[in-house]
């Protein structure tokens, strides 16, 4: 497919109607991961695509410096008692893997209780959340193929490793469910966790390992994603805040920003945790909230500390802390989640638990260069992210992603796609 369609006389004349009068203007917030592959998915279907974004380049927010993985492994929804459970334990404890600050605030308690609403629908949206991530991935390899992007992508499988019987016996009930969502995720003795990763030290009493998972490096992707929708005629608006959306004469859309107002057929919204805030401008209910997670990357300066360092991608279970291997001479180590508000201050307290796991698991790699880093994952109450339309014509969604977005990006960005595709030929 060429970077832009034409009208051709040779094409049947159905396809000819659909190119004259169902392509349209459409308007992307955002330029993190769900808003660049949605510009892409758009782009090639011929839309005219222009996306705003607040931050001088895209991938600068959340899509910066996540754990790495592409794991549908890692789509058990936190809608459960037992997470429940262990976050009221950890609630007081500074460096506990899930972190609440009981300040009361409106949008954090009706979040909560949201959340707490949802856990009837706990196996259901994790057997969901399977099909979409298997879903993703072949749409995000493609692309990565076709438009020749490199993103340290290394698919050596993930590694779950637990320390516990009573641990291992929770994740086998998981797999039960991905299972049923299609996912092929094995067990694994203490002696084939050596085996798949001989870099990994410590006591384990089993773990599970899905080969079809993989890693890489989102900020790599998504702005080489950019790169690639440039060429399709995709307009990139940096360093621009939108100020507020309007329906104007004729059903069409008005984005004001600070070049003045520009007019389009739709909007798509995908701003991360500033989508509750333009939700509400177009009459909706989108309750993301910010849940803060923290990774650091750790420089692998020496050769030694290169052989010392994990290829295969983990996930501790006890620790909530999951790695990534990004090249020769970079591991990341993420973790943690942390409700308490839009703020990204990185806390050292938080960031201590991260080192001290690389210390005690691979004391071969040097920790003397690490660089920090702390994102709010964007949160829906259910975890299954809002994808389609609003209440008002020309208005969609694509946000709400939580601790998955780089996994569900490419298959959610081509669901609100043909939601559009659909509307607008409604349309016309």
């Amino acid at each position: 497919m060429g970077h832009r369609r034409r009208r051709t006389t040779q094409w049947p004349a159905m396809l000819n109607y659909y190119l004259d009068h169902v392509m349209s203007n459409i308007a992307i917030i955002g330029a993190g991961i769900t808003g660049v592959t949605t510009a892409y998915a758009l782009a090639r279907r011929g839309h005219h695509v222009t996306v705003f974004e607040r931050q001088r380049y895209a991938a600068m927010e959340t899509s910066f410096a996540n754990g790495g993985q592409l794991s549908a492994s890692n789509a058990e929804v936190w809608n459960s008692r037992a997470t429940v459970l262990k976050g009221l334990r950890w609630m007081f404890t500074r460096d506990a893997p899930l972190l609440l600050n009981p300040r009361p605030s409106w949008h954090k308690y009706s979040w909560l209780g949201e959340f707490l609403s949802q856990i009837p629908r706990y196996k259901a949206n994790t057997i969901e959340t399977v099909r979409l991530a298997i879903a993703a991935r072949e749409h995000l390899f493609s692309i990565a193929r076709r438009e020749g992007i490199e993103f340290d992508h290394q698919r050596k499988g993930i590694l779950h490793v637990y320390s516990s019987r009573k641990e291992h016996e929770a994740a086998a009930r998981v797999n039960a469910l991905y299972a049923q969502g299609g996912l092929d995720r094995r067990a694994v003795s203490p002696e084939e966790i050596r085996s798949i990763e001989p870099a990994l030290e410590g006591q384990f009493y089993g773990g599970f390992f899905t080969e079809s998972d993989s890693t890489g490096d989102i900020h790599k992707f998504t702005r080489g994603l950019s790169a690639a929708c440039t060429s399709y005629g995709v307009a990139f608006q940096y360093d621009t805040v939108v100020q507020s959306i309007d329906t104007i004469s004729g059903g069409r859309i008005g984005i004001r920003s600070g070049e003045g107002v520009q007019v389009f057929d739709g909007v798509v919204i995908c701003a991360g945790i500033g989508s509750r805030q333009f939700a509400a401008m177009v009459g909706d209910h989108v309750n993301v909230y910010p849940v803060k997670g923290y990774s650091i990357t750790v420089c692998l300066d020496d050769k030694g500390s290169q052989q010392a360092a994990p290829w295969v991608s983990l996930l501790d279970d006890h620790a909530k802390i999951v790695t990534s291997r990004l090249g020769e001479d970079r591991f990341r180590v993420a973790g943690t989640a942390e409700i308490n508000g839009a703020n990204l201050d990185i806390r050292a307290d938080r960031i201590a638990p991260l080192v001290r796991w690389t210390r005690q698991h691979f004391p071969g790699v040097s920790t003397v260069r690490i660089i920090p880093w702390a994102g709010l994952r964007p949160m829906l109450p259910s975890m299954l992210p809002r994808v389609g339309r609003g209440k008002r014509p020309g208005i969609f969604y694509n946000t709400g992603h939580g601790h998955l977005g780089w996994t569900l990006s490419a298959a959610t960005a081509e669901g609100v796609a043909q939601e559009i595709d659909a509307a607008m030929l409604a349309v016309n």
